[in-house]
């Protein structure tokens, strides 16, 4: 399978994610860039997990119905064209960092998906609403991991 890069001029690779991008702080969705999106792409989608989180992996955004000639997300933006879907603090868009006080640093993965097919998601989706829309139809994906802890 093909490797989309993907970046954040808010941050690098396994770098701390800047205070503003935390759910306490001002909730900005950080910028996103990337390319090596593949040839026969339909839709593109954007999903950030926390894995170390107490109870297991914790969702921070769900996003799909992003078009395929995309390039990246603005800091805070959200596309008019997108699907947001429910992250696992129960609202609909990005919600950002927010580990236990006290915790370590905590893993934030940042994928972009390329799919060959429209996803077909509906405001309110979930992660794992995405990962069976995914299901064959997925073409590439990149992933960028920030950490953030409190």
């Amino acid at each position: 399978m093909a490797g989309i890069e993907l970046r954040s001029p808010s941050f690098g690779d396994h770098q701390p994610i800047p205070a503003r991008h935390a759910k306490d702080h001002d909730n900005l969705s950080p910028a996103l860039e990337w390319s090596g999106v593949p040839e026969g792409a339909a839709e593109l989608a954007v999903l950030c997990e926390d894995p170390d989180a107490p109870r297991g992996p914790f969702v921070h955004w769900v996003l799909a119905g992003l078009q395929p000639t995309a390039t990246g997300l603005a800091e805070g933006e959200h596309s008019a064209a997108a699907v947001e879907g429910r992250n696992d603090f129960g609202e609909e868009g990005y919600s950002g960092p927010m580990p236990p006080v006290g915790d370590g640093p905590h893993r934030y993965f940042f994928r972009v998906f390329a799919a060959s097919a429209p996803l077909g998601l509906v405001a309110g989706a979930s992660a794992d609403d995405l990962r069976r829309a995914l299901e064959g139809t997925e073409l590439a994906s990149g992933t960028l991991v920030g950490t953030y802890q409190r």
